[in-house]
Parts: structure tokens; sequence; C-alpha cells
């Protein structure tokens, strides 16, 4: 299970920073649109990858997100930009997720 908090966690972290977004923007944006979320809750789930579908779902929502796409991430390690073959935990710091190269709707601020 923890892989898949792992997945969904980076999905929802990957969008925000596509459209240049902090945690503290996206507790705002919930806030507008009526979910009472603190920035501490939003942290704390976000950091455990432990939350809701639907608390998922209305991030979404709320920073413009339309479309995911579900699929594999390649991680590249940064240090030599070649793809990394073995299984490695989310804290190692030289790691990205490769993905496709699309334009992204941004929320002006």
């Amino acid at each position: 299970m923890s892989e898949w908090n792992s997945k969904v966690k980076r999905i929802l972290k990957s969008e925000l920073i596509k459209r240049g977004l902090s945690n503290e923007d996206l507790t705002l944006l919930l806030n507008e649109n009526g979910c009472a979320e603190t920035k501490s809750s939003v942290d704390s789930k976000i950091s455990r990858g432990t939350f809701s579908a639907s608390f998922f779902m209305q991030c979404l929502y709320v920073i413009g997100c339309t479309k995911i796409e579900i699929e594999e991430y390649q991680l590249i390690d940064i240090r030599n930009n070649f793809p990394v073959l073995q299984q490695l935990s989310d804290t190692s710091s030289n790691l990205i997720a490769a993905e496709p190269n699309v334009e992204f709707k941004t929320i002006k601020k």
C-alpha cells in the first residue's frame, strides 16, 4: 500500500510544481473553495501520502488540473542524467521523475 501512497503523493506534488504552487497556496485555494484545511494539515497529508481520494480530487480541482496521466515514472539520477534501474526510497535527494513535456494550465496569483 505504501507504494501506492507514494505514487499518488508524487502525482499531487508534481501537479503543484508544474503550476508553481506551494502547499500554502494549495491551502488557500482549498479554503476559498469551501474545504476547511490548515497549512499544517495539508503539509502532513502530503508528506505522509495518506489522504483520501476526495482530498486528492479536491486538490486537483482547485489547482485547475483537469487531467492526469497514470503511468510509471522513470526515475533519473540528476548527478549523471541516467535512468535509475533499482527501486529507491523517496528520500533520495538526487532523483527526479521524468515526465512528458506538456503545457499545463497555471493559476495566476
